[in-house]
C-alpha cells in the first residue's frame, strides 16, 4: 500500500484539498493517521466493522482492546450512546474539546470491534484544528487509537507514524508535533462514582473541580479481566532497548548508572534537566524539569523512541512524582519498563 503524506495548512483549513482527500478515504473504509492535541491517532469509521478491522491489522493490536471514538460535536455522542448522565454533559462542557475520554453506555451504533464486546464506549472530542476538520469533512465518528505499531511508544510527530506504519495505512496528515504528549484521560461515567481508567492530560485534580468524588481504578496496573479502556492490560510504550525505571534520589541513580557502565553495558539515560545536568555522560536525553511534569509529558514518547537497539543495551530512566499529570507520566513509564530499581 502506498501511504500518502499530506502537509495541510491550518491557516486555510476550510479549503484544504488534503482534508477532503483524507475524508474521502475514511468514507471508503480506509484508515488515515491524523494529529490530535495528545498524540497522533489512527482513524477509521467507528460505525463500520470492516473499516475498524483495518486499524487492528495495521497496528497488530489485540482484538479485546477497545478503541476510543473521536467526535466533532455532542450530537455525535448522542447518536452513539444512551442514558447519558448529567455529569457527562458537565464534563463535556468543561473539558471538550480536550484530552478527556468519557466511558458511556453504548446504544450499539458503534461497531462491535470498537467496543470489544463491552456494553460501553469511550468517546472524546479532540482539541486540534486538523482533527476537528477531518471529523467534520468525513461526516462520521472516528475510532482512533494511537497511530503506532502495538506496544511501541505512541507517536507525537508524523515521522513517528511513518516509521511504524508506512505501507500499512492509506495516509498521514502531518500537523507538526503534538502539544500534550500523553494520551487522554479515560473516565468511566457509566456508574454512580466516576472512575479514572487511564490517567492522562486532564488530571484527577482537574476533574474534582467539576465532580466531587473521583477514584482511580485499582485495575490500572493490569490484570486478567477484559480491559475497559486502552492501556489497562497489555504492554505499551516500549522502546527498542529494555527500559529500567529507577526509584530513588539522584545519588542512587548515578550509582546504578556507574555500575552498569563498569559492567561494560552501553547505557542510554532519560532524565530531567536537574539530573541530566549532574551527569558527565554522552547518551543522555533531557526531557524537561521535574518541577514541571507537563514538559516531561510532552517529550516522553520522543525520548522513548530516541535510543535504538543498535546504540544501547539498556535505557535507565528517572522516575517522577505521581501528582497531577505525573500520574499519566508514571503510568506510561511503568507500562514501558521491564525492570525497576528501588532505593532501600
Amino acid at each position: 500500500m502506498n501511504t500518502k503524506l499530506w502537509n495541510p495548512s491550518t491557516l486555510t483549513i476550510e479549503n484544504e484539498p488534503s482534508i477532503e482527500e483524507a475524508a474521502q478515504l475514511l468514507r471508503d473504509r480506509q484508515v488515515v493517521a491524523f494529529p490530535t492535541e495528545t498524540v497522533y491517532g489512527l482513524g477509521a469509521d467507528a460505525t463500520n466493522e470492516e473499516a475498524v478491522q483495518r486499524i487492528f491489522e495495521a497496528k497488530g493490536r489485540p482484538a479485546d482492546n477497545p478503541l476510543i471514538v473521536h467526535v466533532a460535536d455532542v450530537g455525535q455522542v448522542e447518536e452513539l450512546t444512551e442514558d447519558i448522565p448529567p455529569v457527562a454533559y458537565q464534563l463535556m462542557e468543561t473539558f471538550w474539546p480536550g484530552p478527556l475520554t468519557l466511558i458511556l453506555k453504548s446504544n450499539g451504533q458503534a461497531a462491535k470491534n470498537v467496543t470489544a464486546g463491552l456494553s460501553t464506549v469511550g468517546i472524546r472530542m479532540p482539541d486540534h484544528p486538523l482533527a476537528l476538520a477531518l471529523l467534520k469533512q468525513s461526516g462520521v465518528p472516528l475510532a482512533a487509537p494511537s497511530a503506532n505499531r502495538s506496544g511501541r511508544p505512541s507517536p507525537t510527530e508524523a515521522s513517528h507514524v511513518y516509521q511504524d506504519l508506512n505501507g500499512r495505512i492509506a495516509g498521514i496528515l502531518d500537523g507538526g508535533p503534538t502539544g500534550v504528549g500523553v494520551e487522554s484521560t479515560v473516565l468511566d461515567v457509566s456508574s454512580s462514582v466516576p472512575v479514572i481508567l487511564r490517567p492522562g492530560g486532564i488530571t484527577k485534580e482537574d476533574i474534582e473541580k467539576v465532580v466531587p468524588e473521583v477514584v482511580f481504578d485499582p485495575a490500572l496496573k493490569g490484570g486478567k479481566d477484559k480491559p475497559k479502556s486502552p492501556g489497562m492490560k497489555y504492554t505499551h510504550y516500549a522502546p527498542e532497548s529494555p527500559l529500567w525505571l529507577v526509584y530513588g534520589d539522584d545519588e542512587y541513580f548515578k550509582q546504578q548508572l556507574n555500575q552498569l557502565i563498569e559492567k561494560g553495558e552501553r547505557v542510554g539515560v532519560i532524565a530531567s534537566k536537574e539530573l541530566a545536568g549532574q551527569l558527565q555522560f554522552d547518551r543522555v536525553i533531557e526531557c524537561g524539569s521535574r518541577e514541571r511534569l507537563e514538559e516531561i509529558a510532552v517529550k516522553l514518547y520522543s525520548a522513548l523512541r530516541e535510543f535504538k537497539k543498535s546504540d544501547v543495551d539498556v535505557i535507565l530512566c528517572e522516575s517522577f512524582h505521581s501528582h497531577g499529570v505525573g500520574a499519566a507520566v508514571m503510568n506510561r513509564l511503568e507500562k514501558a519498563a521491564v525492570r525497576t530499581l528501588k532505593q532501600q
